[in-house]
């Protein structure tokens, strides 16, 4: 079974994501495709590399990820293909496909170049239907990555898909803000307990220029409502909330800010 999940910010008014998977299915008619969400906000990068990072781990093995949200279309920036050791992300070279694709190990990274896997008039406004998807398809269909175009190093990797570690601290930034309110960083379980960090601990974390104290636990309803917690979320990602209110809301929060750990491991 060949499986394509598509992403974007096209939203649903426009004819965009049906063209983009008219185009799949002419190359590859048994093709499965699977929409994530076509509702990112416009141009917003980071929010859309979330929500790949979110989604992708549940989809099965061999799976093609083909995500456009490409304010650079039509510019210098590459469209690539990402090989991971689970998965194929498609899209272009600004940042969008790797923070998904570095949570599944990436083992190469290709530019696509080569036309006879693009369609036959390429626009400069959308190579989400004349590069990407027919990219996808092909790749559905038995081409290897290596097929499209050579292999690259110097490919983008933006700040929000890798926090450091620096002087005891986690040093990350608020990666999302989702409808309830909570904030999401860019920090992961593993990265937390590589640093000691362990569910019961206190924890101090600078969410932009407020530095607060928490309790890390495992669940919402662990703390009375209107009460601050730091948890690890659905996505696998530390998050700031508080109970049954707007985490953001309260700290006036704002994607992109400091989200900084420190703490010491309980007794």
């Amino acid at each position: 079974m060949s499986i394509i999940s598509l992403l974007s910010d096209f939203g649903s008014k426009d004819p965009y994501v049906a063209e983009m998977k008219a185009v799949i299915l002419s190359i590859n008619p048994r093709a499965r495709i699977v929409d994530i969400t076509h509702e990112i906000e416009k141009f917003d990068i980071r929010m859309g590399a979330y929500i790949l990072a979110s989604a992708a781990p549940y989809f099965p093995p061999n799976t093609v990820h083909v995500a456009v949200v490409d304010p650079g279309v039509g510019t210098k920036r590459r469209p690539i293909i990402a090989e991971t050791s689970r998965s194929l992300y498609v899209g272009p070279d600004n940042g969008l496909l790797m923070l998904a694709a570095h949570k599944e190990h990436i083992t190469n990274v290709y530019t696509i170049d080569n036309p006879k896997y693009m369609l036959s008039d390429v626009s400069k406004t959308f190579h989400g239907r004349d590069i990407f998807a027919p990219a996808a398809a092909h790749l559905t269909r038995g081409n290897k990555p290596s097929d499209f175009g050579p292999a690259i190093r110097n490919y983008v990797f933006p700040e929000f898909a890798k926090p450091h570690q620096r002087n005891g601290k986690l040093r990350g930034e608020i990666l999302h803000i989702d409808d309830f309110g909570n904030i999401i960083s860019n920090i992961t379980s593993e990265e937390l307990e590589q640093m000691g960090f362990r569910k019961g601990c206190s924890l101090l974390v600078r969410l932009g220029n407020k530095t607060l104290s928490m309790r890390f636990c495992s669940a919402y309803g662990e703390v009375p409502a209107g009460t601050l917690l730091a948890l690890i979320g659905s996505s696998n990602f530390l998050e700031v909330a508080v109970n049954q209110r707007s985490a953001s809301a309260t700290f006036k929060a704002k994607v992109g800010e400091a989200f900084h750990v420190s703490g010491e491991v309980s007794s």
